[in-house]
């Protein structure tokens, strides 16, 4: 891929300060829209607390995140036929009204349809969103950008379950009438900040393939999609079978609660910073390093050495992910036609949404069969996953 010369205009606040107000009106709803994302948290709690079994409640949280994968899938097609300003408004409005369903259904197959249909409404503005970031940032900027908007998805999600407790503390009630009117907050941002003429869908001519088989048809980003499956699996460890190992080295919960809390610092307080460093990096650069650092920092686990080997795996992990996660979801907007940009990003979101689901359970799988010895499996497929991710990237506008 050919590399573009830095530019001096693409820092952090020049950046922030020449976004044009949608940029930032939009970076501003997902921030709170994700400060109210309180259900997905305490679903499991809410269930038990209406007298559901733990199974039960467990059902509907994956209920919750099968709707979610393919929530993303439909956001890509609404933002290619209707435009991702009304893609933004109705999903929100409509997550806010089946919020409160799910608060007063009281039948358990209907709740769980519920559930299930918040999770796939609810997801329809990340593609829309994606793509407006897209078409109202110059190119040079973009990947600084979605650095931007993956910041106010890791403040607001950081934020989200300290913000819910306290509701809780008064109601259940309480906290899905909040997470409604953060839904509805976002709405009325889209509807009122969000340029009308973004929103028209792109024009094709008659004939042209605009679905998902389209997508699949570019072998190249299939790849790509493949990649992205690989490093979520590897990457969600850290929520499924660090906890198994640091409990089975002796550790306290606490100190897993620690090694996390040092994840989100690395982001929250790094993530643009690093950005500003590589975003002129060519792509593959940026993946292969971030790649073979997550795989890295997971094998490290493997070490005898305690708390601190637990600590520096962490560290290099947390490193990777601020490397390389602007750029690996900057990429499916620069990756496909105008036309179907949507579905590219929806594609890519719901395949990281497949890989973070699916990872979990392979993962305590092998934790269970090979003990500290998985960790060498999960780091040699992140850096095996570099053989699709290097195919899949192109330079934007070259042929498949």
């Amino acid at each position: 891929m050919t590399t573009e010369a830095p530019r001096s205009d693409t820092g952090i606040w020049v950046t922030i300060r020449e976004s044009p107000f949608a940029v930032k009106a939009l970076l501003f709803g997902v921030l709170v829209n994700k400060l109210g994302a309180f259900m997905q948290v305490f679903l499991v709690l809410y269930m038990t607390s209406r007298e559901f079994s733990d199974v039960q409640g467990g059902f509907a949280l994956g209920a919750y995140g099968a709707g979610s994968v393919l929530g993303v899938l439909l956001g890509g097609t609404f933002t290619d036929r209707i435009g991702p300003r009304l893609t933004i408004v109705f999903g929100m409005a409509g997550t806010s009204v089946l919020l409160l369903g799910v608060l007063y259904v009281h039948v358990y197959w209907a709740l769980l349809l519920a559930v299930a249909a918040v999770g796939v409404i609810s997801q329809l503005y990340r593609p829309a969103s994606a793509v407006l970031l897209a078409e109202l940032t110059p190119e040079h900027r973009q990947v600084m950008v979605f650095a931007m908007y993956r910041l106010a998805l890791n403040v607001g999600t950081t934020a989200a379950p300290v913000v819910g407790a306290l509701l809780l503390t008064v109601s259940y009630d309480l906290l899905f009438w909040g997470e409604a009117l953060a839904s509805l907050g976002y709405a009325a941002i889209a509807l009122f900040a969000l340029p009308r003429g973004v929103s028209a869908p792109a024009k094709v001519e008659p004939g042209t393939s605009t679905g998902y088989l389209a997508v699949l048809a570019d072998r190249r980003f299939v790849a790509y999609l493949i990649a992205m499956l690989i490093n979520a699996a590897v990457y969600v460890q850290y929520l499924s079978t660090l906890p198994l190992a640091m409990r089975d080295a002796g550790l306290d919960v606490f100190w897993y609660g620690v090694v996390v809390a040092v994840n989100g610092a690395v982001v929250i307080c790094f993530e643009l910073l690093m950005t500003k460093v590589v975003q002129h990096w060519p792509m593959r650069i940026v993946l292969a390093i971030g790649f073979t650092l997550l795989g890295g920092g997971l094998a490290l686990y493997a070490l005898p050495g305690g708390l601190a080997v637990f600590v520096i795996g962490t560290l290099l992990w947390s490193l990777a992910e601020i490397i390389e996660g602007p750029t690996m979801f900057a990429y499916p907007a620069k990756a496909g036609p105008e036309h179907l940009r949507g579905r590219y990003l929806g594609s890519a979101h719901a395949m990281f949404g497949v890989g973070s689901a699916l990872g979990p359970v392979v993962g305590v799988a092998l934790w269970v069969q090979l003990g500290p010895t998985s960790w060498l499996v999960f780091g040699a497929a992140s850096v095996l996953a570099l053989i699709p991710a290097w195919y899949g990237i192109r330079a934007v506008g070259a042929t498949k």
